[in-house]
């Protein structure tokens, strides 16, 4: 019953709701202060916590099954990485981008792009395995309609009557975009999207449901505004504004998170993110 809900990003699958808002509400109360707002209370935030859709059941073997360029699945899994490869390309200096567009897909192009993304500040430090595995997820969620809905009934359970704002990261913008159409009655909210990948062309927007139709997608009935904030270098943000596919009524901000452009909490710290939060507490105060 809080007045704030979070909704996390992918690889988040060992972690849990309280160790979550360990991290994500101090960094609020800092994007707060730096707004010039009072902070929230620790009850009146929670976090929809879906990663567990992800872990699998236990077995013998240590960590994460390994995997490689050759376990990269065609179509999205391999769209997804060589996607990310040319915006951080694009982004960093010290990332060494394809020398021409791909024309065939393979396993030694998809090795070249992880060994590129493995340079990049976003992907830094994860592993060839891992980022094979974020890309996975990704794909599951899109083309598993039982992790699709098990994903979404996680955020629902913490929507309630007195959720005001849902701020949600990466992955978390799709899957509170796309539960917030589902619920057209639900009260009415403000939705803060951090480093969202809504507006990628093929490999998301094209795939959400409701689906987008002449290249507009449906406005999510129970929001009645929508921040989305976005860093130049967030390789998976790669469409930095989503005012000209979802409406008008968005406000794109920009922002600077320094290397970690694609962190959840340099977003959260963002005076932009603290005030588009604000806004809206402030907002619903007054209303009472």
């Amino acid at each position: 019953m809080t007045r704030v809900v979070f909704v996390h990003g992918i690889a988040q699958e060992t972690k849990g709701e309280e160790s979550l808002l360990g991290e994500w509400y101090p960094a609020l109360c800092d994007g707060l202060a730096l707004a010039g707002a009072v902070p929230i209370g620790r009850t009146e935030v929670s976090m929809a916590f879906w990663g567990h859709v992800f872990r699998p059941a236990g077995h013998r073997a240590l960590g994460l099954p390994p995997l490689d360029a050759f376990d990269v699945e065609q179509g999205l899994e391999e769209e997804l990485l060589l996607g990310w490869w040319e915006a951080a390309a694009a982004a960093e200096r010290r990332v060494p981008g394809p020398e021409e567009p791909a024309r065939l897909r393979t396993p030694r192009l998809v090795q070249r792009a992880l060994n590129a993304l493995s340079h990049s500040a976003f992907f830094a430090g994860l592993g060839e395995s891992l980022m094979v595995h974020v890309a996975r997820q990704v794909r599951r969620y899109f083309t598993e309609p039982d992790v699709r809905s098990a994903v979404q009934d996680e955020f629902a359970k913490r929507v309630t009557d007195r959720t005001e704002v849902v701020v949600a990261h990466s992955l978390g913008s799709v899957v509170a975009y796309e539960a917030l159409c589902a619920h057209p009655g639900w009260r009415d909210l403000t939705l803060v999207t951090l480093g969202s990948p809504l507006g990628v062309r093929k490999l998301v927007f094209d795939r959400l449901v409701p689906p987008p139709a002449g290249g507009a997608a449906r406005w999510p009935v129970p929001v009645k505004a929508w921040t989305n904030v976005a860093d130049a270098g967030d390789a998976v943000a790669l469409v930095k504004e989503l005012a000209p596919a979802f409406g008008r009524r968005i406000n794109d901000v920009p922002v600077h998170n320094g290397a970690r452009a694609h962190d959840a909490r340099p977003y959260l710290t963002a005076r932009e993110t603290g005030a588009a939060v604000a806004r809206a507490l402030n907002q619903s105060d007054t209303s009472r």
